[in-house]
């Protein structure tokens, strides 16, 4: 058998738009068999915001921006994104995102680092304007 896998990242189950209307997810480490990689796949609708934002203890994160527009804040900045835009996050960074008019679509790749996760919400962190 070879030692690898291949999916298609679309066929996966859709498992977070019952719980937000505005955004899609699906996670592939499960399906993808790996030892120390997460790779999920998010889709936000248009202008959609993320009032609460998150941070880690251990793990570090890629996001890369695959279509659509929107933005990113980092602790007190707020950068714009774009297609193909990578950025890597450091575990203590605070981030949130918001999509564009066009909405935003976008990989975030992180660790197992710690086993069982180590995210940790911060409500109201990025306010409607």
């Amino acid at each position: 058998m070879a030692d690898y896998t291949h999916l298609n990242l679309l066929e996966l189950d859709e498992t977070v738009s019952a719980r937000v209307a505005t955004i899609e997810g699906r996670f592939g480490r499960t399906s993808l068999g790996t030892e120390h990689i997460g790779l999920t796949h998010w889709r936000y609708a248009p202008n959609h915001h993320s009032v609460s934002g998150h941070r880690h203890r251990e793990q570090e994160e890629i996001y890369v921006v695959v279509s659509g527009s929107g933005r990113m804040r980092l602790d007190d900045e707020v950068i714009e994104l774009r297609p193909w835009d990578a950025v890597r996050v450091a575990p203590e960074t605070v981030r949130a995102l918001e999509a564009g008019p066009d909405g935003l679509e976008f990989l975030a790749i992180g660790s197992d680092r710690p086993e069982g996760g180590d995210g940790e919400q911060v409500q109201d962190f990025w306010p409607p304007a």
